[in-house]
């Protein structure tokens, strides 16, 4: 029996895209990958919602959020991050480990920014070269108001850059129109495929930045990428073949449902899931329903409840894998996913398990 993923991602994989990832391989430098590659750039591009070329690369989410600050900055930038999160935590490290300078604007997980701390802090450092932000915190169901900073940034020579790795597909995204200068997602969320590839899509700003980076790089180079592209219709190494085929049946499907109507589905979903999660008394983390994303349901458990082994317990006896809470509140939450292919009659079933095993999990 096939597990029941409500997690944030990696997702159950619907069976059209198992069948195709189950198919013989192509190579990579033949004229028909060089097909397929220009047809998901296509989707990709509508998906971003931008008019230039979308990278792809073989590598997880962390990847390609390392690859932002390889490609865009230099050693001893400064640069702020916004830290909602688990997520936002990840983009300070990696600019330390590189060398740029860190102004960080934190808030307390379960709230978003305030816009005025990002003018205040931008205003008294000028130097202040990008702007990293998450769009939807996975640790904590937060979604983000990109359009906004972008306002404060589009007009300028910062850079913003949004971690979209979970957001994306779930949650309205406009690169262009919202001023986003470079935005990261990655394959195992919301185009239900296998982990192994993420996506780069750059402003017009952003790739005139590529020539004043001076930090190493050689597998991440976005100028590779884009130059293989625009010859050869390639990629510089080795992709992950069957995974990029199948980018394409999920692209098709995705823009044939059209993402209005896929995020309209994922908001019922959600409202549905908070409502079931609530009634059987555990605590809705989110206060402020305007930044709940569509991605999960973040719940705290009764301080009487351990959090871990009621997840450990739904996930041993009926296939139904449940994503606990990260950093202080492991053991305290249930991040109950719903970026998959989550029905409501799945919920009430994962809401009945949870009723069987809440006796058993008191602590």
């Amino acid at each position: 029996m096939s597990k029941v993923l409500f997690t944030p991602g990696p997702t159950n994989i619907p069976m059209e895209i198992r069948e195709v990832l189950g198919q013989d391989l192509i190579h990579h430098r033949m004229a028909d990958y060089h097909q397929l590659i220009k047809d998901v750039n296509e989707g990709l591009k509508r998906i971003f919602d931008t008019k230039n070329d979308v990278i792809i690369l073989t590598s997880s989410g962390t990847g390609a959020m390392e690859s932002t600050i390889v490609n865009l900055f230099s050693n001893g930038d400064e640069v702020l991050v916004i830290n909602t999160g688990w997520f936002g935590q990840r983009f300070i490290e990696i600019c330390t480990v590189y060398g740029l300078k860190v102004h960080e604007l934190a808030y307390d997980w379960g709230k978003s920014y305030e816009l005025n701390d990002v003018k205040e802090i931008l205003e008294k450092y000028p130097e202040i070269k990008g702007v990293f932000v998450t769009y939807h915190e996975t640790a904590t169901g937060v979604v983000n108001n990109l359009k906004a900073l972008g306002d404060l940034t589009k007009d300028t020579n910062r850079l913003l850059i949004a971690d979209c790795i979970s957001g994306m597909v779930v949650q309205e995204f406009h690169l262009d129109e919202w001023g986003v200068d470079c935005a990261v997602a990655s394959s195992q969320k919301g185009f239900h495929l296998p982990p192994g590839l993420s996506f780069v899509a750059l402003s017009d700003k952003a790739k005139l930045s590529l020539e004043y980076s001076n930090l190493p790089k050689y597998y991440f180079d976005y100028k590779k990428y884009l130059h293989y592209y625009e010859v050869k219709s390639e990629q510089p190494f080795t992709p992950a073949i069957s995974i990029v085929v199948a980018l394409k049946t999920a692209l098709d499907g995705l823009l044939n449902q059209g993402l209005e109507s896929v995020i309209a589905n994922k908001v019922q979903v959600r409202k549905y899931a908070e409502e079931k999660l609530a009634n059987l008394g555990l605590e809705l983390f989110i206060k402020d329903e305007s930044i709940r994303g569509n991605v999960l349901v973040p719940v705290l458990a009764p301080e009487n409840i351990n959090a871990s082994k009621l997840t450990a317990l739904i996930d041993e006896r009926y296939n139904f894998t449940v994503a606990g809470g990260m950093g202080s509140y492991a053991g305290k939450m249930l991040r109950v996913g719903i970026i998959g292919e989550i029905t409501k009659q799945e919920i009430d079933l994962l809401v009945q398990y949870i009723k069987e095993v809440l006796p058993e999990c008191q602590k």
